[in-house]
């Protein structure tokens, strides 16, 4: 969340409500989770780490807003957030580490494990794919939704292929 803040910041100084707003536009639906006290508390810290500055700016009939800008340490700090090229570990081995644990153990059937993660990824891309049809083509939300959608699949179609490897388990 620090990186995307900065990187926001890096295009103009902004108020913690204009940067929140800004990021739910940009998110669409998953946005829906982002509450605002995580925008303040992240532009809290990021302030506190030197990466932001704040300044009170007066309004006529409301209170004063507190506008962040970056700071030299921050936009190095965006440069350097932009220029890395990694990508999340998949967490498909956490959950084949469990079948294998199950299997080992003989705590339960580890097909019906998959049959219940499989069921509970099936709901997930219901969730996903209607989200996705109701954002306007061309958004970055629905460029989001889309790899989302597309990251379930794939984890489907391994799923399929766990539940091949531990029937033919079970036979052997």
């Amino acid at each position: 969340m620090q990186d995307v803040v900065l990187a926001l910041l890096a295009k103009e100084p902004s108020h913690g409500y204009e940067l929140r707003a800004r990021l739910q536009h940009a998110l669409g639906p998953l946005g829906d989770a982002l509450n605002a006290g995580q925008v303040y508390v992240t532009l809290g810290r990021l302030e506190k780490a030197g990466l932001v500055a704040a300044q009170r700016v007066g309004q006529t009939d409301r209170p004063d807003r507190k506008v962040y800008e970056l700071t030299a340490a921050g936009q190095d700090r965006v440069t350097a957030w932009l220029a890395e090229v990694g990508w999340a570990k998949p967490v498909s081995a956490k959950f084949h580490l469990k079948l294998v644990a199950v299997a080992a153990a003989g705590l339960a059937d580890p097909v019906a494990i998959v049959d219940a993660q499989r069921r509970e990824l099936l709901r997930q891309l219901g969730d996903l794919q209607g989200a996705a049809l109701a954002e306007p083509d061309g958004s970055s939300a629905a460029l989001l939704l889309e790899g989302a959608v597309l990251r379930l699949q794939a984890d489907l179609r391994w799923l399929e292929a766990c539940a091949r490897h531990w029937e033919r388990e079970e036979r052997a």
